[in-house]
């Protein structure tokens, strides 16, 4: 496990001076188009009821399916991932610090759950629906209403035995730091009966959180998007934590802990 501080290390270049820039868009764009009609064939034809819990040894179609298609699409774009740590089996909460999209197929490539995600993603076309169909809870920002009925579906699928995984941040990050973990939606373990367990993600090099993957202050999806799959290769990181004990009376403590396992694990300051 990587545990060192990112100053410690010279800055990435973002200069932009990388002549395998091009070479990277033709050779990733025509896979990721394809790998992009497989999500398609894989939500109609694996992710319904009639066919997605048909074991496949240990596991089950859907889940095998989910994890190949998201650890595939993490490759195209030039990621290596490195899992440290093993996810816990059946109804967990997974907790996990926020810094890209790519966080929802990192941890979709070992583990198969539902995860919650801002509304504005529905709208996306295709994205949206592919996101619907993998079972993803849609949650409207700055609204009490839809936090309530996000926590409530949490709940319910918890108490189905699903695993569900949530950014108690609230957003995305930009560098080595980690936000504050918001204490409410810790309430939903306990109220489940489930372990939460805390998950600490990274892309980069060398123990170090790489600049160009998180979004930039006022970046679109699109562009973002662009960056990643020009950029060079690198690590992402996925470090499945010890679960932190359930405190009925104390959620903030829940989330602090859960947050300073994330920061210990990364090597990060907690200034």
């Amino acid at each position: 496990m990587y545990n060192m501080n990112e100053s410690q290390h010279p800055p990435i270049d973002q200069t932009g001076n990388d002549p395998w820039r091009v070479p990277r868009y033709l050779l990733r764009a025509p896979l990721l188009v394809v790998h992009g009609i497989t999500a398609g064939l894989i939500a109609i034809f694996i992710l319904n009821p009639f066919v997605a819990d048909i074991r496949i040894g240990s596991t089950t179609l859907d889940k095998l399916a989910v994890n190949w298609w998201s650890g595939g699409l993490l490759r195209i774009c030039g990621f290596r991932v490195r899992r440290f740590g093993e996810p816990l089996s059946g109804a967990v909460l997974y907790v996990a610090n926020h810094i890209s999209w790519l966080d929802i197929v990192l941890l979709q490539s070992q583990r198969r759950m539902n995860l919650i995600a801002k509304s504005e993603i529905a709208r996306w076309p295709y994205i949206g629906w592919l996101a619907a169909r993998s079972g993803t809870i849609f949650h409207r920002r700055g609204s009490t209403d839809s936090l309530a009925a996000v926590m409530s579906r949490i709940v319910e699928r918890l108490r189905s035995g699903k695993a569900v995984g949530v950014f108690p941040e609230g957003g995305s990050g930009r560098g080595p730091r980690i936000g504050t973990f918001h204490a409410r939606i810790f309430q939903t373990a306990l109220d489940a009966g489930v372990p939460v367990q805390p998950v600490a993600l990274r892309y980069g090099r060398d123990g170090r959180q790489d600049p160009r993957v998180p979004f930039g202050v006022t970046e679109g999806f699109f562009t973002n998007f662009l960056r990643i799959i020009g950029g060079p290769p690198l690590d992402a990181e996925i470090h499945f934590l010890d679960p932190v004990p359930a405190m009925p009376d104390a959620r903030r403590r829940m989330a602090e802990e859960s947050r300073a396992r994330i920061v210990r694990a990364l090597g990060y300051s907690d200034d």
